[in-house]
C-alpha cells in the first residue's frame, strides 16, 4: 500500500448565479506525493487543468492561490489529468490530506464529467490536520503554515499551490506517531449502499458507526442499529443511564452503563448526503461519572425548556 499525499486547488463562478450547485468548485491543479508504507516519498505529481466550467477566474481563487486563466490554458481538460493521476496512483491508493475537502471536490468533479467513482461507498483516509491536531494536542484545528512553523519545517517553497501543500502535508505525516495514525477518517461522497456495507470502526478511544441512506428522519431514528447503545467493545446490552435527549434536533445525546466495561456516551448526528438522502453518524466512547451526570442535568434542562420534543 502507497500512501498518496493529495492537494487540490479549484476555481469558482465570478458571480454566485452563474455557480452549477452539482459542482460549485473546478479543480484547476492536482498536486500529490506517493509515499511508501514507511512514509518515505517516492514519486510526484503536478498538473494543471484547462477549465471547463468556469472560465473566469475568481479575483479571490486567482490572488489565493497566485495562477491567472491564461496560464491554466496550457493545462489539459480534466479527464485527461484525471486518468494520468490515476495511473500514477497505482493500486489500492491510501489518500492523504490537509482537511476534509479535497476528496469530496475530486469526486464532485469526477461525477461532472462521468468518470468511474472511486469507490462504491465511504472511502477511509487520513486527515493530516486532523492528525496533527491529536498528535500535538491541540484542540482546534490548525492551519498548514502553523503546523509547518510548530514542527520547525523549513519552508522553501511558497504555500497556496496543490504541489508545495501537498509537500507540506507529506512533511508534516512524516512527524506523525505511529499509533496516531490510526485515526482515520471517511469521506462519504458515496453511503454505503446497504445494511451490509455501514462502516463499523472501532478506534483506540472511541466508535463510530456511518449508516446507509434513509429517507427520512423517522426512518433513521427508528433503526434499531441507529438506537443501539450495546457496547461496542463486548457487545453487552447495556442498561440506560441517561435517556436520548436533544437540543437542536440534529444531534442526539444519551448514556448508559455496560456491566463490564462502565458509562459509555452515545452521540448521534443527523446528515445529509449529496442526493438529498439523511444518514447517521454515530460515535460512542466511555466516560467518568461526572461528565455523565452533567449530560443528565443537560438532558433534564433540555426536557423542561423544550418538553417532549427534547427527547425520543
Amino acid at each position: 500500500m502507497n500512501y498518496i499525499v493529495l492537494d487540490l486547488e479549484w476555481n469558482q463562478a465570478s458571480k454566485p448565479e452563474d455557480s452549477d450547485p452539482a459542482m460549485p468548485f473546478e479543480i484547476v491543479e492536482i498536486g500529490a506525493l506517493k509515499l511508501g508504507s514507511d512514509r518515505n516519498m517516492i514519486s510526484e505529481f503536478s498538473r494543471l487543468v484547462k477549465p471547463q466550467v468556469y472560465t473566469t477566474m475568481h479575483s479571490i481563487t486567482g490572488n489565493l492561490i497566485h495562477l491567472q486563466m491564461q496560464q491554466l490554458q496550457s493545462g489539459d481538460p480534466f479527464p485527461a489529468v484525471y486518468e494520468d493521476f490515476k495511473n500514477w496512483c497505482g493500486d489500492e491508493p491510501f489518500f492523504c490530506t490537509w482537511g476534509p475537502l479535497d476528496l469530496t471536490e475530486l469526486q464532485r468533479n469526477m461525477r461532472h464529467f462521468d468518470i468511474k467513482p472511486l469507490a462504491n461507498g465511504p472511502i477511509a483516509f487520513l486527515d493530516v490536520q486532523k492528525l496533527f491536531s491529536i498528535a500535538f494536542d491541540f484542540k482546534e484545528r490548525r492551519n498548514l503554515e502553523f503546523a509547518i512553523d510548530h514542527l520547525g519545517i523549513e519552508k522553501d517553497i511558497p504555500f497556496h499551490r496543490a504541489f508545495s501543500d501537498a509537500y507540506y502535508t507529506a512533511l508534516i505525516l512524516e512527524r506523525i506517531p505511529r499509533d496516531v495514525l490510526s485515526h482515520c477518517s471517511y469521506d462519504v461522497f458515496h453511503l454505503p449502499k446497504d445494511k451490509e456495507h455501514e462502516i463499523h470502526t472501532v478506534f483506540d478511544d472511541h466508535y463510530k458507526y456511518i449508516s446507509r441512506p434513509f429517507e427520512s428522519r423517522e426512518r433513521a431514528l427508528s433503526d434499531k442499529e441507529v438506537m443501539s447503545s450495546k457496547c461496542y467493545l463486548c457487545g453487552e446490552n447495556t442498561k440506560k443511564y441517561v435517556k436520548w435527549f436533544t437540543t437542536n434536533n440534529r444531534h442526539f445525546l444519551g448514556v448508559s452503563e455496560c456491566p463490564v466495561h462502565g458509562l459509555m456516551k452515545s452521540k448521534i448526528r443527523l446528515r445529509k448526503a449529496e442526493d438529498g438522502s439523511l444518514y447517521i453518524v454515530k460515535t460512542q466512547k466511555f466516560i467518568d461519572k461526572k461528565t455523565a451526570d452533567s449530560l443528565k442535568y443537560k438532558r433534564e434542562h433540555a426536557v423542561k425548556e423544550h418538553g417532549p420534543d427534547a427527547s425520543l
